[in-house]
């Protein structure tokens, strides 16, 4: 085979990823050492365009980022006016009272509703500004490896054509060298996964385990908008062994930012987490904040649940991993954009340090972790998650109220996770099916119209960045046993089950919708289905300052 010449570039550091731990990071390193170079590369069209906005934030981190905050016209302009938590029956729902007592994680006081694209956007252009060189539309397709340590990345290849031939508009990747490479890629980011695997950072933890994000954002007229108005809730619809719930945040003009998450553990096959989604908005406790409004927005993302015990080892030779590749979300309170910075902040923190010391690996980073507040946050939530995968929805909640009313978050016990996502569904012969209600077209929506509003595009002729590793698999175990789980799973219809003729079923694999939520990736049960990314700049495009 052909080697392919590639174009270099040289820098310190190399960050992957433009979200908020990416940003921190590159922020912070001009901050400390202004002569560093910093690259940072994002696959999204522009800063900002694969977040979906609509997010109640910590500013924690970001003052630390940026101690004149307040003087610098930072996008925090909806403060959380009022708050509730509920839980749901199909018709009613009831108030979780004394909620800074029983359920501390869950307190907003202080903290912004924002649109989370708008804060990476202008986080981009604090970096640029600091001399952070930022390249949208590039992809980081493998790392670059030499004498057995990260080296940097080499970007994905354009051009392609379908069949994997180079197109008369072939331009190879380049590589881009680095003394350190920072991973801030997201949840299950993939070249976290070539770096976890090639350096054994996984060994020794929990699996990690995650959830689904599927969300709306609205328009509503501005009688019914309550500016900085939060919501969540669990129970309905969910079954009581089923982890998740709902979201509802009022911010901006007039917008109003809804969601559902579902926790991938689940077991019944014929769940849909996007159904769960867009039934619950027919609940009172829902329906009326609708009122009038317009659906602008549709997005998911999988996001990180595993929490402390679930964190890997975060530095190898050559690089760091930080933000949500590493997994530092703190699930309870369901938020990780004030983790994901402030796990970038010290990530730079320890690449200089490396920088200045010349050396390969940036070890400082895991007692720099050990000895912030973002380890100890993580650590007093570390049994929530897990007691509700353990005892179920109702006695999960009330676990959680004695970890936080009486062991404060430091009971003299770890609750483990047992099972990666994908070894928990159970076979369709043994699981009862779920009868959605039909879209209203009003309220409720379909997958089609829906992905249409999330202004996704794939270049047309390009491979399909989804496949299955081995079609046979699919058909003896996904099909024959539990009956195609991913024609539900999947918030973007991106697999269809077809019978090509009388018992004879194939997988259809719709990739140019897919949004990027990489659920198929960690649900799939026979981790059959490869995810790689596809040429830069493709898939989501939200609108950034909405």
């Amino acid at each position: 085979m052909t080697q392919i010449e590639r174009d270099e570039m040289e820098f310190d550091v190399v960050v992957v990823g433009g979200g908020p731990a990416g940003l921190a990071t590159a922020i912070r390193l001009k901050q400390i050492t202004p002569e560093t170079s910093v690259c940072l590369i994002e696959k999204g069209s522009e800063i900002g365009a694969q977040i979906v906005s609509g997010a109640v934030i910590e500013p924690r981190a970001l003052q630390e980022l940026f101690p004149n905050l307040e003087t610098l016209n930072a996008p925090l302009r909806t403060p959380v006016s009022e708050e509730r938590v509920l839980f749901l029956t199909e018709k009613r729902s009831f108030q979780i009272p004394y909620i800074n007592l029983l359920m501390p994680h869950m307190n907003n006081h202080g903290n912004f509703v924002v649109s989370l694209g708008e804060v990476c956007r202008w986080l981009g252009e604090q970096a640029e500004a600091l001399g952070v060189e930022i390249y949208p539309g590039f992809a980081g397709a493998e790392l670059f490896i030499e004498n057995n340590r990260v080296a940097g990345v080499i970007t994905g290849d354009m051009g392609i054509d379908k069949d994997g031939s180079h197109g008369p508009n072939f331009t190879p990747g380049m590589i881009l060298k680095a003394k350190q490479t920072v991973l801030t890629e997201g949840a299950r980011g993939s070249l976290s996964a070539q770096a976890m695997k090639r350096f054994g950072l996984r060994r020794g933890v929990d699996p990690q385990t995650y959830g689904l994000g599927v969300k709306e954002v609205w328009e509503v007229p501005k009688e019914n908008h309550r500016p900085g108005f939060v919501q969540h809730s669990f129970g309905w619809p969910l079954d009581d062994h089923t982890y998740g719930g709902a979201w509802l945040y009022h911010f901006g003009d007039n917008l109003v930012s809804y969601g559902f998450v579902t926790g991938l553990d689940y077991s019944n096959p014929y769940l849909s987490p996007f159904e769960e989604m867009q039934r619950t908005k027919l609940h009172p406790a829902f329906k009326e904040h609708f009122k009038g409004g317009k659906r602008i927005i549709y997005g998911a993302r999988a996001l990180n649940e595993g929490g402390f015990q679930s964190i890997p080892r975060l530095t190898f030779p050559g690089g760091v991993l930080a933000g949500d590749s590493a997994g530092f979300l703190n699930m309870p309170k369901i938020k990780g954009t004030h983790t994901a910075m402030k796990s970038g902040i010290l990530a730079a923190d320890a690449v200089a340090e490396a920088l200045k010391t010349d050396r390969s690996e940036a070890s400082s980073l895991t007692q720099r972790v050990r000895d912030s507040w973002l380890w100890s946050e993580l650590r007093m939530a570390r049994n929530i998650r897990p007691a509700f995968s353990k005892w179920g929805m109702k006695a999960g909640a009330l676990y959680a109220g004695i970890d936080s009313m009486i062991f404060r978050g430091r009971a003299p016990w770890t609750l483990h996770h047992p099972h990666a996502d994908n070894e928990t569904l159970r076979a369709a012969s043994l699981s009862e099916r779920i009868n959605y209600p039909k879209p209203d077209n009003v309220l409720t929506f379909d997958r089609v119209s829906s992905v249409f509003l999330s202004g996704t595009n794939h270049e047309e002729n390009q491979p399909p960045h989804l496949k299955l590793r081995k079609k046979a698999i699919w058909k003896t175990i996904n099909h024959d046993v539990f009956d195609s789980p991913e024609s539900r799973y999947c918030p973007a219809g991106v697999y269809e089950q077809e019978e090509k003729s009388e018992h004879h079923w194939e997988l259809r694999i719709n990739a140019q919708n897919c949004v990027h939520c990489k659920t198929c990736d960690i649900k799939d049960p026979a981790q059959n289905i490869e995810w790689c990314p596809p040429e830069g700049g493709g898939g989501p495009n939200y609108p950034v300052g909405m």
